[in-house]
């Protein structure tokens, strides 16, 4: 059996590490893997001096935006995203909610957070509030409030009475510039 390489990780590397980490992985692993994606690099002196370095940056930069999270997340805590769905009487939807949906909505109140960045255990069926948990850069996690409301849709039955009264408006008001412009001549 070969022997575990040492490799310094370029990128972070789900269940490995993070950028500037010293791990020590199975031959083929790095070279089939990590090297060709450039996830990492083997080990020497100088790289590891540098990454030291570069990894101290990363880390003066990931407090940076813990902070920035850390505000964000103060700010969603209060805001309620409100989702428009169409409902049936009982509060069940048609269809679900889902994170593209939450995306859009909190786009449309000003903030930027990606679909894939939004944890649903399941898509929302139902009107109300609902708890959505969201992943803000620097490991923080935010609980967003998420209000689906029904969409008004209008009874089949008042809809077509009101198209017919909509279409004897039409029909007056489009006889009345005519007649005054007949009188005019």
């Amino acid at each position: 059996m070969a022997m575990n390489v040492n490799v310094i990780l370029t990128r972070d590397v789900l269940n490995l590490g993070r950028v500037g980490d010293l791990v020590k992985v199975r031959p083929g692993y790095a070279r089939n893997w990590l090297y060709p994606k450039r996830l990492a690099l083997p080990v020497s002196t100088g790289r590891v001096t540098q990454f030291e370095h570069q990894k101290r940056l990363v880390e003066h930069q990931r407090q940076k935006l813990k902070v920035a999270s850390e505000g964000l997340k103060t700010r969603l805590a209060t805001v309620q995203i409100t989702v428009t769905a169409k409902a049936g009487e009982q509060g069940k939807l048609f269809g679900s909610v889902g994170t593209r949906d939450i995306e859009a909505a909190l786009k449309a109140a000003g903030y930027t957070i990606g679909h894939r960045d939004i944890k649903l255990e399941a898509p929302i069926k139902t009107v109300g509030l609902h708890q959505v948990e969201a992943r803000l850069e620097g490991d923080v996690k935010a609980l967003l409030n998420v209000v689906v409301v029904p969409e008004a849709v209008p009874e089949v039955k008042a809809a077509a009475e009101e198209g017919e009264g909509a279409e004897g408006a039409t029909e007056e008001a489009g006889e009345a510039p005519e007649g005054e412009g007949s009188d005019n001549e």
